[in-house]
C-alpha cells in the first residue's frame, strides 16, 4: 500500500494535539503537528470551555499539516474527553461556551434527580456509572434551574459532534461520546426517551447517533480557503478519547484488563455486551459503547490529574517541576507513609489540591505530608492501590479472566507508577502506546476508507509499530499491608 496520511485532532481537559499518521505495509507512524494547551475558563463563577478557541487552534493544525509539512490528509477526526456539550439554536449557532465538567452547579444534581426516578431505576436504565456531571445531570441541572439557556436550545452536541459540524456542518451524534452521557439504552444506538421523559430532559434537543468510523461529510468551503486544504472528509471516530484508547490495545485476545492513563484514569475489560446487575450498580461500573458491537466496562479514577494540580500549584510558588522530577522526589520518599482515596469527591476540583491532600490525610489520622517527595509518592502509592481494589472488582462481576494488563496512553511512560501498580496488582504489565487516543483516532479513519478491514487488524498494526515496555511484579515492598490500610480509608 502507498503511503496514506490521516490527521487525528486529539483534545484533552489540558492540552490539545494534531498528529499526523502515516500508515504503509502495516506500519503506522505518527508525527506532531501542532500542540497548544486547553483549560477551563472561569467566568461569573462558572467553568467553561472556550470551543471557539479549540476550533481555532485545530484548522490551525490543518493549515500546519499542508503548508508547513506539505502533506495532504486522507481525512480528519477529532476526539475528546466526554459528557461536556454545546448548545446550537434552530438557525445552528452556539448559543453560548459549553460548561466544563467540574463546574460546581451539578453538586447536588444527583441527589435531585433521584428524587424524581429513583437511583436503582436510572442505573438499570442506563448501566453507567454515578458520577455528578454526567451529562443528565448537567441537563436535569438546567431543567431544575429553569435555564434560559435550555429554553432557546435547538440541538445539543457533544465536544466531538460540535467540532465536526464545525469542520463539515453534519449534525450528529457519534456512539462513544453518546453513550458518555447517561442518556441511551445500554448497548444500542438509541436515545432512552422514555426514561429520559421520567426525568424531565427535553428528548427533542437530541440528534440521530451514528457509529465510529461514519464518514460525515467533507470540510467546508471556507475551511478549504482558511487552511488551503483540499476537500477532505471529515470521519466521526471513536469520539470519545477513551474509545479511540482501546481501540489501540496492542492485543487480539480477550483476557485482558486496559488501563487508560491519564488525567483520568480508566480501567476496565473490553465486553460483547452490557454487564448491568445490582452488583455492578453498588460497584459503580459503567458501561459505555466501543468499536464493532463491543462495551467498555470500565470505572473512571481520578487519575494524574492529582499529579497535574499538585505541579500547577508549586509552580506557582515558585516550584517548576518536570514530570521526570516529581517521579524521583516520589522514589526517594518513604512508601506508603501517607494515603489518599484518589476518588473522594475533595479531589475533584478543590482548587489547591496540596492542601486537599494534607487535609485528607489529617482527618484520617494520618499526619500530614511534610514535603513535596511525601505527597507525590501519597498520590502514586494511592492511585496503585486504587487500580488493584478496581481489578479485584471486575473480578467480582465478570467471569472474564484476566490475565495481564494493558497501560497505554500518556501514563504508559511513567515506569514508576507502572511498576508500582504492577507490584500491588500482581498482574505482569505491558505498558504502551503513549499516544494510544491518537493511534486509534488514525486507524479508524484508515478503516472507514476502506484502508484497514478490522479491529483486529487494527491492534496487529499497533502491536507491530511501537515500542511496548513491560514491567513484571516485585516482592520487594509489602503491599497486602499497605492494601489493608487502604482499605481501611474507604469506610
Amino acid at each position: 500500500m502507498n503511503k496514506k496520511y490521516f490527521l487525528a485532532f486529539d483534545l484533552g481537559a489540558s492540552s490539545g494535539r494534531a498528529i499526523l499518521g502515516s500508515l504503509a505495509n502495516d506500519k503506522l507512524e505518527l508525527t506532531e503537528i501542532h500542540r497548544f494547551p486547553n483549560q477551563m475558563q472561569l467566568i461569573n463563577g462558572h467553568y467553561f470551555w472556550n470551543i471557539f478557541s479549540l476550533f481555532n487552534e485545530l484548522k490551525t493544525g490543518l493549515k500546519k499539516c499542508v503548508k508547513e509539512f506539505g502533506i495532504q490528509p486522507e481525512s480528519l477526526g477529532i476526539d475528546t474527553w466526554g459528557v461536556d456539550f454545546v448548545h446550537l439554536n434552530k438557525e445552528g449557532l452556539i448559543l453560548s461556551l459549553p460548561f466544563a465538567y467540574r463546574d460546581p452547579r451539578t453538586n447536588t444534581s444527583m441527589e435531585d434527580l433521584f428524587q424524581v426516578v429513583p437511583r436503582e431505576e436510572v442505573y438499570a436504565q442506563t448501566g453507567i456509572q454515578f458520577m455528578q456531571f454526567n451529562s443528565i445531570f448537567q441537563l436535569f441541572s438546567m431543567v431544575k434551574d429553569q435555564s434560559s439557556l435550555l429554553e432557546i436550545t435547538d440541538s445539543i452536541l457533544f465536544m466531538p459532534d460540535a467540532l465536526n459540524y464545525l469542520f463539515s456542518g453534519i449534525i450528529k451524534s457519534e456512539f462513544s461520546i453518546a453513550s458518555t452521557s447517561q442518556m441511551i439504552i445500554p448497548g444500542t444506538c438509541s436515545w432512552n426517551i422514555e426514561f429520559l421523559g421520567k426525568a424531565g430532559i427535553p428528548t427533542d434537543i437530541l440528534n440521530e447517533i451514528i457509529l465510529p468510523g461514519t464518514i460525515l461529510g467533507n470540510i467546508k468551503d471556507e475551511i478549504i480557503h482558511e487552511t488551503g486544504s483540499k476537500s477532505v472528509p471529515v470521519i466521526a471516530v471513536a469520539a470519545h478519547d477513551t474509545g479511540s484508547a482501546i481501540v489501540s490495545v496492542p492485543n487480539t485476545g480477550k483476557n485482558f484488563v486496559y488501563l487508560s492513563s491519564g488525567t483520568w484514569s480508566i480501567m476496565g475489560i473490553e465486553s460483547e455486551h452490557p454487564i448491568i446487575s445490582e452488583q455492578t450498580r453498588l460497584l459503580n461500573f459503567t458501561n459505555e459503547g466501543g468499536v464493532d458491537g463491543t462495551t467498555r466496562f470500565l470505572k473512571n479514577i481520578m487519575g494524574l490529574w492529582l499529579i497535574q494540580e499538585l505541579q500547577r500549584i508549586w509552580e506557582e510558588e515558585g516550584f517548576k517541576y518536570t514530570w521526570p522530577e516529581m517521579v524521583e522526589l516520589a522514589r526517594k520518599s518513604e512508601p506508603f507513609k501517607f494515603l489518599i482515596n484518589p476518588d473522594d469527591p475533595m479531589f475533584l476540583n478543590p482548587g489547591n489540591m496540596v492542601q486537599a491532600v494534607r487535609d485528607f490525610c489529617y482527618q484520617t489520622a494520618q499526619g500530614t505530608p511534610q514535603d513535596h517527595g511525601e505527597t507525590i509518592r501519597c498520590i502514586y502509592d494511592s492511585l496503585a492501590l486504587k487500580y488493584r481494589y478496581t481489578l479485584g472488582q471486575i473480578s467480582e462481576v465478570s467471569d472474564q479472566p484476566i490475565e495481564i494488563i494493558h497501560i497505554i496512553g500518556g501514563g504508559a511512560n511513567n515506569h514508576f507508577l507502572n511498576q508500582l501498580t504492577a507490584d500491588a496488582t500482581g498482574l505482569r504489565i505491558i505498558a504502551g502506546p503513549a499516544e494510544a487516543t491518537a493511534i486509534g483516532n488514525i486507524l479508524i479513519q484508515a478503516k472507514a476508507l476502506g484502508y484497514v478491514g478490522s479491529l483486529s487488524e487494527i491492534r496487529q498494526i499497533v502491536a507491530s509499530s511501537f515500542d511496548l515496555v513491560y514491567f513484571i511484579p516485585s516482592e520487594e515492598l509489602d503491599w497486602d499491608e499497605a492494601y489493608d490500610r487502604y482499605l481501611g480509608l474507604l469506610i
